[in-house]
């Protein structure tokens, strides 16, 4: 996902503020696609296509969570382009989504990118970017225990 990154304590949604569902960033997207950000393979998709676990090879799972309660729109406006246990490489489109859409319901774009399954990470060294450019840059440095 291209963007601008944003702390998770800036989204106006307190599970991910308060990072309930996972430690992360969040991007307030330039473009309405995301992409895969490593190769590894589709882990889970929400039926409304507003979200996705991506998990590498290594066992990290990725929460990419497009906007906040975009779940409301009950798959409006999401296009899915994979299927949960497909293998992908890293840009890899995965859902596409209309940003215009979204706005127009009122729905924030702000979207977290989450590790959901913390218990096996020794630990995230965030990259300080200030915009990301889907499948080049890199948001964060995972190190698995």
């Amino acid at each position: 996902m291209s963007g601008k990154v944003i702390s998770l304590s800036d989204l106006p949604d307190e599970v991910f503020a308060q990072k309930m569902v996972g430690d992360g960033m969040a991007i307030e997207p330039s473009e309405g696609i995301v992409v895969a950000p490593f190769d590894g393979r589709v882990k889970q998709v929400f039926s409304t296509g507003h979200a996705l676990v991506v998990e590498s090879k290594e066992g990290l799972a990725v929460l990419i969570h497009i906007g906040i309660d975009t779940v409301n729109l009950k798959g409006e406006g999401f296009i899915i382009l994979v299927t949960e246990g497909q293998d992908v490489k890293t840009g890899e489109p995965l859902i596409e989504f209309d940003m215009k859409l979204i706005a127009k319901n009122n729905y924030s774009l702000k979207s977290p990118i989450v590790l959901p399954e913390g218990d096996g990470i020794k630990e995230i060294e965030f990259t300080g970017e200030k915009e990301v450019m889907k499948g080049r840059d890199v948001l964060m440095n995972v190190k698995m225990k």
